[in-house]
């Protein structure tokens, strides 16, 4: 009888599923984002009054852009942002990381998992181990293929936001897209 000495595959939930806002909401706003970059800080201050303010008409997603020749410790940060994913606690790692976005070593970390609830034994060694560091990777190249260059960097319902990321301009093209929602009837299975 053979032995089957293959090692356990883990499916790894990956950010570009984790939505904040309703299923249904008209519009989607997706950023890329750094934890250790002030101007991302300033911005997850103004994506929390947007997510107030418009309620079941706008939903949100984060994906990973570390600008590590900048931020050294953003990369880890992400995983850190990935391994709770896996624990159903991204949002309350993205809220950590960002409010302690000064102090992303592992060591603190595996402190701010403890925090916001994660209790997976092994989420300080798959940080060590880089264990979620190619669904970051692939969050990055994501961002790369639809022309990121900086952060912070949205799309309003896949189109690209230009302009300057304030409450006053994101809430102005969040505005347009709920008008042309309104004005396109909807796809089926959009």
């Amino acid at each position: 009888m053979a032995i089957n000495n293959r090692p356990k595959i883990i499916d790894i939930i990956s950010p570009k599923e984790i939505w904040q806002g309703p299923a249904g909401a008209p519009v989607k706003l997706v950023e890329f984002g750094d934890y250790e970059s002030e101007d991302c800080a300033k911005a997850h201050e103004v994506v929390k009054k947007l997510l107030n303010a418009y309620g079941d008409q706008l939903k949100f997603n984060f994906r990973h852009f570390p600008l590590t020749q900048i931020h050294q410790r953003a990369h880890k940060a992400a995983e850190a942002a990935v391994g709770a994913v896996q624990a159903g606690k991204f949002w309350e790692m993205h809220d950590t990381l960002f409010r302690n976005r000064k102090h992303l070593g592992q060591v603190s970390l595996k402190e701010y998992s403890r925090e916001v609830g994660i209790s997976d034994k092994h989420f300080l060694t798959r940080l060590i181990d880089s264990f979620y560091g190619w669904t970051v990777r692939a969050d990055l190249m994501d961002g790369l293929a639809l022309g990121v260059r900086d952060v912070p960097c949205f799309f309003i319902n896949d189109q690209l936001y230009t302009g300057r990321p304030s409450f006053d301009g994101l809430s102005k093209a969040i505005d347009e897209a709920l008008q042309t929602k309104r004005k396109t009837p909807a796809k089926q299975n959009a």
